[in-house]
């Protein structure tokens, strides 16, 4: 028998689960950890889409097998957000597809679409399931660097010039996690013309179109003429709606990629459960000014945050998107690392946060600190590692530990 699975072998360790294993014992100990790490919402989901699944869940015809390509109310208000919100018009028959999140949508597109030893360009640093499901899946993934200074689109053809085979997909990620970065209509008409000359699928995930900060609001992919011949998007009303338990989501563009989707879940899953796909129709075709209140929710903890580092002497530049600062580790902590540091942070300052190596080895030299706080809670954070950073707690932690902790 083997000692280990194929698929596992093909996982590396996972970098956060020493981040938690300590965030674990510190709250053990009885200390008060500030917890900036994982990107979980921690506001109520609106009021309206609660009553919606109350109402639904009271119905015991709902309490039955769901559809797995998603009940088709569902599918049209899907279909009625991208008209209203990027002027796309999608077939809900053809072009949609509901999901368990993306992160689900994804992973099974990885299964429909890959072949052993075919090439996917992913960016680096990134979510980790956009990668890992093609790994898990059989693909070779290329990194394409991204993140401050990088030329994305440059890195990406000169990928696809040096790639044999020639790759099957690239995945895209605007407004991005971790590094919040965003992509305007240029971008994606420059990008899918590319992909259109070389055969390239396009494998967007817009899960954070609604976390915005600056005036014009994320585009999408498939605003750009002829990009459903290629492109896929994937979105999620995890973030949008505070909805991220609920596992909610959905994956719209090109027929053939939908297909092949919605074929592998029909093995796999039934769909989400009857009373949340109700309850998700209800969101997205009701009262919308829910999203505007979680955005401006975040814009405030956003500029909490960076102040408050500021004040501290870490410069963290603000980001324009999503619900995660990326932040270079200050230049007297960067020879230890984003794990060490993140350790450090956790037991010295109470904080945790993200090792940006944990979403690739380009992420080295970062922390992702997530907006899940309410504001005084974030004033106590920065307030923690300004004290951290100034040395003035560097006696409660003896050498020996800090070693221990290091090694």
């Amino acid at each position: 028998m083997p000692e280990e699975f194929y698929r596992i072998k093909r996982l590396p360790p996972y970098v956060f689960a020493e981040v938690n294993a300590l965030k674990a014992r510190a709250r053990a100990e009885g200390r008060d950890v500030i917890d900036l790490g994982m990107g979980n919402p921690d506001g109520a989901t609106p009021r309206h889409i609660v009553d919606k699944l109350v109402e639904a869940v009271q119905n015991p015809k709902s309490h039955g097998y769901s559809v797995s390509r998603g009940i088709l109310g569902l599918r049209r208000a899907c279909a009625a957000y991208y008209g209203r919100r990027f002027g796309v018009e999608l077939d809900p028959d053809a072009e949609i597809i509901v999901t368990l999140g993306s992160k689900e949508g994804f992973a099974n597109l990885a299964q429909a679409i890959t072949a052993p030893g075919d090439i996917v360009l992913a960016p680096n640093p990134c979510y980790p399931i956009h990668a890992f499901g093609f790994i898990m899946a059989g693909a070779s993934v290329r990194h394409i660097p991204i993140g401050p200074g990088c030329d994305f689109l440059a890195e990406l053809k000169k990928a696809v010039q040096e790639s044999t085979p020639a790759p099957l997909a690239v995945v895209l990620n605007f407004p991005a996690n971790p590094t919040a970065e965003t992509a305007d209509l240029d971008f994606y008409g420059e990008l899918v013309a590319f992909c259109r000359r070389y055969g390239i699928f396009v494998l967007s995930d817009l899960a954070y179109a609604e976390i915005y900060f600056e005036e014009k609001p994320p585009p999408s992919i498939l605003e750009i003429p002829g990009a459903r011949a290629i492109a896929v998007e994937f979105s999620s009303l995890s973030k949008t709606y505070s909805m991220a338990g609920w596992r909610i989501g959905f994956a719209v563009g090109n027929r053939r990629l939908i297909a092949a989707l919605a074929r592998v879940k029909s093995y796999l899953d039934y769909g989400a459960f009857t009373p949340i796909q109700v309850a998700a129709t209800a969101a997205l075709n009701g009262p919308q000014e829910c999203i505007a209140e979680i955005r401006e929710r975040y814009r405030a903890r956003r500029d909490v945050l960076i102040d408050g580092l500021r004040q501290a002497g870490w410069i963290v530049p603000a980001p324009p998107a999503t619900m995660f600062a990326w932040a270079p580790i200050p230049q007297e902590y960067r020879e230890l690392g984003s794990l060490a540091f993140s350790k450090l942070l956790l037991e010295r300052a109470n904080v945790a946060v993200s090792p940006g190596v944990g979403f690739g080895e380009h992420g080295e030299g970062f922390v992702r600190i997530a907006l899940v706080e309410n504001r005084q809670r974030l004033r106590q954070a920065t307030r923690n590692i300004k004290a951290f950073l100034s040395g003035r707690n560097a006696s409660s932690l003896g050498e020996n530990r800090v070693q221990a902790l290091l090694s």
